[in-house]
């Protein structure tokens, strides 16, 4: 009975998660219909999907813990009364914005206990999907609805009761169903399906082959490959977990091989797999969303964009170069290196025509949305030409399907972030927060920088970085501008943060992905993949500061070439200290007088990088000259 039930609703859960695909590319080609019930119902089904796909049961069945025939069945009862709850509360919200927009309209109790049961679900769905973090600060939010009247400072608020808190995260358009779910329903959505066609139709293999060829010179190889990999799949996936699992199941194994250790090995894919979203000109749909946000053009963004990306994929070549150096591992030898055929650099068509695609229709002046649905139609064509496309039709179906699943997580997310939105709305604790880092930074940009940075780190702990840069910069953005930082650095500060939170313990969402690959401690994953994408944390503060790297708004060139050399510089002499070799393994002192000097590179005073410059050169050059006296003196 319950398999017969399980397969049918693993069928209705499928065919949700396609409509939800197919009205993604819709909405990008019509523009999108009712707000009130196309947000209502994605929602609704996006919760369905989520809910049918993490079941209660199943997640007995994992831990080993096989519950019996009666128990069983009362799991199966709660997900299937969360299920009806949710879509008797979307029913309720549909009917009372039609009310409103008639008449004026006085809640009962039934509303108000409705909407808080439908609040429930989704919190509970959230937890199922991305673990406690998000969840709690959700719940205490509510809590600090109810009873922030006796909270001290600048916590205290008059009070509100569960009817108006309710009004105002369910029956508005300022909280679960706000802003930030009309944006990712337009915009986001049609590149999340784009991402998981382009993976399911081969382009992610055919990327792959081609990365291992490209980087098979290189002493760290494979994990090279992996960067290039996840560089570019992880721009159009959005989504670091599938980035790692999608290109980690391939190379980590790989990089293992050539002598990396089992944690270096995941946390190089990790770091590579997260970094992937600040890349142009996807940059997992983050681009579109930050050129809505600040009313930028789109090709504004992907200049932004540029240099920090190149700088922290530079600083992931250049560790795995230095470890690959302190590990003892050659590169790969030219007959095992898997040669790139004519029918491997047709294959890489799969995913260059369709980012091309997008780039020619955004220069034409179209919409983001637009973009995507007509990379998605190149995908697909393209995608015929493949033979084991061609045998397996039902290729489209099973692309759908796993799209829909990852458009009712993003959904899913944004909702969970809209309940703390309708808090921040209804309390005005967002204003008061933002009040007091400005008060605790004393007019200091880096201490606002700095807290900024956590907020977007704690909040992005197991979320998907929409989500996370969204509520941060509506919060805290403003706070940032007065202090002095330029609009677009600023959107772009944010998102750095919320994207590595991905790597960054005690969540870190990546990392977690790639350990089991890899059969490795996650934490010890984790830390392996912030030490290689350390840089990554500190290219934030320096584009805030010298906003010349962003190459738009306040550009000036000599700041550009000064902030550039020091940079490079700082990311080898970093590396080298924290890893202890260059041609050779490093003393203390040297180790130590590294790292100070590529520190003091990062601090933007220009006649102190100057000098520092000079002293990094000097290092590095002693170094190289010592190493081939030693040789010199073995021959």
């Amino acid at each position: 009975m319950t398999d017969r039930l399980k397969l049918s609703l693993g069928w209705f859960s499928a065919i949700v998660g396609a409509a939800i695909a197919l009205q993604a590319i819709y909405v990008a080609i019509a523009g999108g219909w009712d707000i009130t019930l196309s947000r209502s119902w994605i929602l609704c089904g996006a919760v369905v999907v989520a809910l049918l796909n993490n079941l209660l049961v199943d997640k007995r069945l994992k831990s080993g813990d096989l519950p019996s025939g009666g128990l069983k069945l009362g799991l199966w009862v709660i997900d299937l009364a969360l299920i009806a709850v949710f879509i008797i509360a979307t029913v309720k919200f549909i009917d009372i914005m039609r009310l409103i927009e008639e008449t004026i309209f006085e809640y009962d109790n039934i509303d108000i206990g409705i909407a808080f049961a439908g609040v429930l679900v989704l919190l509970e769905t959230t937890r199922r999907l991305f673990g406690l973090p998000i969840v709690i600060i959700a719940a205490l939010g509510i809590l600090y609805c109810l009873y922030g009247e006796y909270l001290p400072g600048f916590l205290n608020h008059s009070g509100f009761s569960l009817n108006r808190a309710m009004q105002t995260i369910w029956y508005s358009f300022q909280g679960v169903y706000g802003l930030p779910m009309g944006v990712v329903l337009q915009v986001v959505l049609i590149f999340v399906v784009f991402g998981v066609i382009l993976e399911g139709t081969g382009a992610s293999d055919a990327l792959i082959r081609a990365s291992v060829a490209l980087t098979g010179r290189t002493r760290g190889g494979p994990a090279h490959s992996a960067v290039v990999a996840s560089a570019v799949f992880g721009s159009m996936s959005g989504s670091v977990t599938a980035n790692v699992v999608g290109t980690g199941s391939f190379t980590i194994p790989m990089i293992k091989r050539r002598g990396f250790s089992a944690a270096m090995a995941g946390g190089i894919e990790a770091a590579a797999s997260t970094g992937g979203q600040i890349v142009p000109p996807v940059m997992g749909a983050a681009a579109f969303l930050m050129a809505d946000l600040t009313g930028s053009p789109y090709t504004t963004i992907c200049i932004a964009a540029l240099i920090p990306a190149l700088f922290y994929y530079g600083s992931l070549f250049a560790a795995i170069s230095i470890q690959a150096g302190a590990s003892g591992i050659e590169p790969i030898p030219k007959s095992e290196r898997p040669p790139l055929n004519k029918q491997d650099l047709i294959a890489c068509l799969l995913f260059i025509i369709p980012i091309l695609t997008i780039v020619a229709v955004l220069v034409m002046g179209r919409s983001p949305a637009m973009g995507g649905f007509w990379a998605i139609i190149v995908a697909v064509i393209l995608g015929a030409f493949n033979k084991k496309n061609r045998e397996n039709p039902l290729i489209i179906w099973t692309v759908l399907k796993k799209a829909g699943r990852a458009c009712a997580w993003i959904i899913v997310a944004v909702g969970c972030i809209g309940v703390i939105l309708g808090v921040l709305n209804l309390t005005g604790l967002g204003l008061a927060f933002a009040s007091l880092v400005a008060e605790f930074s004393e007019h200091s940009l880096f201490a606002a920088l700095l807290t900024t940075a956590l907020a977007a780190l704690v909040l992005g702990m197991g979320m998907p970085t929409l989500p996370a840069y969204l509520i941060i910069i509506l919060v805290l953005g403003p706070v940032m501008q007065k202090l002095g930082a330029e609009l677009i650095a600023t959107h772009m500060f944010v998102f750095y943060f919320g994207v590595l939170s991905a790597i960054t313990p005690p969540v870190a969402i990546g990392a977690f992905a790639a350990a089991p690959i890899a059969n490795a401690h996650p934490f010890t994953t984790a830390v392996a993949a912030v030490r290689l994408a350390i840089v990554g944390f500190i290219i934030p503060f320096i584009f805030v500061f010298e906003p010349s790297l962003l190459l738009v708004g306040t550009f000036e060139l000599e700041s550009f070439i000064r902030v550039t050399v020091c940079l490079a510089l700082a990311i080898w002499l970093i590396n080298t200290a924290m890893i202890g070799y260059e041609r050779g393994h490093l003393g203390t002192f040297d180790r130590l007088l590294r790292g100070l000097v590529g520190a003091g590179l990062l601090v933007q005073i220009p006649m102190l990088q100057i000098g520092l410059v000079i002293l990094g050169v000097l290092i590095i050059g002693q170094r190289r000259f010592q190493v081939r006296r030693k040789d010199a003196t073995k021959t």
